[in-house]
């Protein structure tokens, strides 16, 4: 009995816990029904507040200008004031990554008013008032959603996820493409090459710079709808230019080093291309150090090497002006002999006409003449072969060699290399000559002058000129003296010919007289002042036997002895020969006159 009483009461508890626990599910039902109540009521009332606005939503845009809070006349207004402010940032294409911590930075901006914006540059949708279509445009786009939509994109205006509107226009005209143009210069570069300048003291590297030019097509299109783009985060409504690289040369300090360190070289003449040849300068540096300088140094930026220079005397801009401006030295010599003669020393003589020598440049007779053949147009001429007169080819060219020599000596010209005849020639003043011969003796001369030579050679009415134009800068000039030291006679000899008639004589071989000579170079300042006298050198011309054929004696009846004093027979007298004069010599190019110092001027 009690223990259903128990039960009974247990039920009946627990009966009235469940009854009480089933009653919350419907109080949050309620409440929950009731919150939904009041947020629909509320998001209609917000539908309905949206839908009553005659403003622009929160953070709404129009091509990039804001306009939120304003009526459509307002946002006209700001439209005509604030779009040609819009600044359009422009890119380097390269570098199309960023983030909000690393943005990216602009190369340059522009703004629409300075790519040309106005009512007329709009090509589509443009109208007689566009900022006011653009505004009913945008209110347009904000009325145009449906009733409960409007509600949901205010809340969205609210957090800043909408925009607002973009209409879609191109930019154009004469004024726009100027300033296109004036971009694609403003962003273009040219390469700067690696390179160098001697400075005083120091050496200044320039490292090289790659250039770059701006694809303008691709520019130009962007930027004509740059302004229709989205406004706010820059990196989304800016362009990005496209550039082509343009590779620069590049220059080690060691490049430059092998470059500058050589020998000091004057400026000089090419004359084949007619041109001045640059100068060149020595200069000593640190490679290692310039190029830790020149890795540091950014690209196109120039750095100041320590350097020591040495210069040359004369540059390319000083040579242009004073290039075979002055006759250094002048000789001229009669040319005789036969025809073949003649021609020989006219082509040999042709053959050194307009060359030219640069500062330290070694002259060679027979590099420069090169051979002499028939080939080349040489005839058989008299020649000294092994003492002995005979017709060889190129006979006569060391008329050309010494009259050359002779110009060198008044040009004060430094003389490398020169043999005197075998025999002394009349055609030139007595160690004044220079004998050539291919395979042997050769005549050199340097040109010690800091400025270039031209050899210069005509021939007229049968005289040889030679001429050494150049730069004479110190207005010195030289005038050579010779002394003649010492004189062999020659002898008479006698070959017998059993060929020629008993009897007769005639002469095989002319004679000449030796002497030996010796010459000097005076040098003269511009008033004709005698600066210096100095010994040039000497030249001992061999003497030639008269060499005479005889026939054979003529047979004759012996002659009755001559009986002397006291019957004793006399001895015959020894008939005495009278000496063989001299051949006459051709006068020299000038008279010799004897100064009173004991030398003889040949100048």
């Amino acid at each position: 009995m009690e223990q259903r009483t128990n039960e009974a009461v247990a039920q009946g508890a627990g009966g009235a816990r469940l009854k009480k626990g089933n009653r919350k599910p419907l109080i949050i039902l309620g409440i929950a029904a009731a919150v939904a109540a009041l947020l629909l009521a509320a998001y209609v009332g917000l539908c309905a507040y949206a839908g009553s606005l005659d403003v622009f939503y929160p953070n709404f845009h129009i091509n990039g200008v804001d306009v939120s809070g304003l009526t459509v006349e307002e946002a006209q207004q700001t439209l005509e004031r604030e779009t040609p402010k819009r600044v359009i940032p422009i890119y380097d294409a390269a570098y199309p990554t960023y983030t909000e911590e690393n943005p990216r930075t602009p190369l340059m901006t522009v703004t629409l008013e300075e790519l040309g914006f106005s009512p007329e540059a709009v090509t589509e949708g443009n109208c007689a008032e566009p900022f006011e279509n653009w505004a009913r445009s945008g209110m347009d786009s904000q009325r145009s959603y449906g009733f409960f939509e409007k509600g949901r994109m205010y809340l969205r205006a609210l957090t800043g996820a909408y925009t607002g509107a973009w209409l879609g226009y191109q930019l154009s005209g004469s004024r726009f493409d100027e300033t296109v143009d004036a971009i694609v210069e403003q962003l273009s570069e040219d390469a700067i090459d690696g390179g160098y300048t001697l400075e005083e003291d120091g050496i200044s590297i320039t490292k090289a710079r790659d250039g770059r030019s701006v694809d303008r097509e691709s520019l130009r299109h962007q930027l004509s709808c740059a302004g229709s783009t989205p406004a706010g985060v820059e990196e989304s409504c800016g362009v990005d230019a496209e550039f082509a690289v343009d590779p620069a040369k590049t220059l080690t300090a060691r490049e430059i080093y092998d470059e500058v360190s050589g020998e000091v070289k004057n400026a000089g003449y090419d004359a084949e291309t007619d041109t001045i040849i640059p100068e060149q300068v020595g200069a000593d540096f640190d490679v290692a150090a310039a190029q830790a300088a020149l890795d540091a140094a950014a690209p196109g930026e120039t750095v100041e090497i320590d350097a020591v220079i040495e210069y040359p005397e004369v540059t390319a801009g000083e040579l242009k002006e004073v290039l075979f401006r002055d006759v250094l030295g002048e000789a001229k010599t009669k040319v005789g002999g036969t025809a073949a003669r003649k021609s020989n020393v006219k082509l040999s003589a042709s053959s050194i006409d307009s060359y030219v020598m640069n500062s330290e440049d070694v002259f060679s007779y027979n590099g420069v003449v090169g051979q002499r053949t028939a080939a080349r147009g040489y005839q058989p001429a008299p020649a000294y072969v092994k003492g002995e007169t005979v017709d060889e080819i190129g006979g006569g060219i060391c008329q050309t060699s010494s009259t050359l020599y002779l110009a060198c000596l008044r040009a004060n010209l430094e003389i490398t290399e020169r043999y005197a005849h075998r025999y002394i020639p009349t055609y030139i003043a007595a160690g004044m000559d220079a004998t050539v011969s291919w395979g042997g003796p050769d005549y050199k001369f340097t040109n010690n002058t800091s400025y270039p030579i031209k050899i210069v050679t005509s021939y007229e009415n049968g005289w040889l000129t030679v001429k050494l134009l150049g730069t004479n800068v110190t207005g010195i000039t030289a005038k050579m003296t010779n002394e003649k030291l010492s004189t062999t006679n020659f002898e008479v000899v006698y070959e017998d010919d059993p060929t020629l008639a008993p009897g007769t004589e005639t002469v095989k071989t002319t004679p000449y007289t030796g002497s030996k000579w010796r010459t000097y170079r005076h040098l003269y300042d511009g008033d004709g002042n005698l600066i210096s006298s100095a010994y040039e050198d000497t030249s001992d011309y061999k003497a030639r036997n008269k060499v005479i054929l005889r026939g054979p004696a003529k047979e004759t009846e012996p002659a009755a002895p001559v009986i002397g004093p006291g019957g004793i027979p006399a001895e015959p007298e020894t008939p005495v020969e009278e000496p063989a004069e001299e051949p006459a010599e051709e006068p020299a190019e000038t008279p010799i006159v004897v100064l009173p110092d004991g030398f003889s001027d040949a100048a």
